[in-house]
């Protein structure tokens, strides 16, 4: 998924550098659109399974607290670097969701531009 956001966002960010006319912005718009619906949905979706490891890893501490069995503490181990892993993904997710909306603002901004260019063309 790292790879696949990054080369997207790359992807975008030279279809906008690009982009001559209202056409082909207002593609990129739809696009850019469906593709952060997608991003918001994983990102929920990571969200819920660190949530759920958090919460076991909070179980197994308190079995662990209680029963005092020393192979609960390898299943801690295992679970906490499991959750490291999913916290530094959701991480990522967050941070290139919130890059996308940037996008998208500048998306819009160019979208105003070649309309402002193409009404004055048409009035000039």
């Amino acid at each position: 998924m790292t790879k696949y956001l990054k080369d997207y966002i790359e992807y975008i960010e030279k279809r906008l550098n690009q982009c001559g006319c209202s056409s082909q912005i207002n593609d990129i718009l739809r696009e850019h659109k469906d593709k952060i619906a997608f991003m918001q949905h994983e990102r929920i979706v990571h969200f819920l399974v660190t949530m759920m490891f958090a919460l076991i890893l909070v179980m197994f501490i308190i079995g662990f607290l209680i029963t005092e069995q020393i192979m609960l503490s390898l299943l801690i181990v295992m679970i906490l670097a499991l959750l490291a892993a999913y916290i530094k993904h959701y991480y990522f997710l967050e941070n290139t969701v919130q890059e996308m909306y940037r996008i998208y603002d500048r998306i819009l901004r160019k979208k105003e531009e070649l309309e402002k260019e193409q009404e004055g063309a048409f009035y000039g």
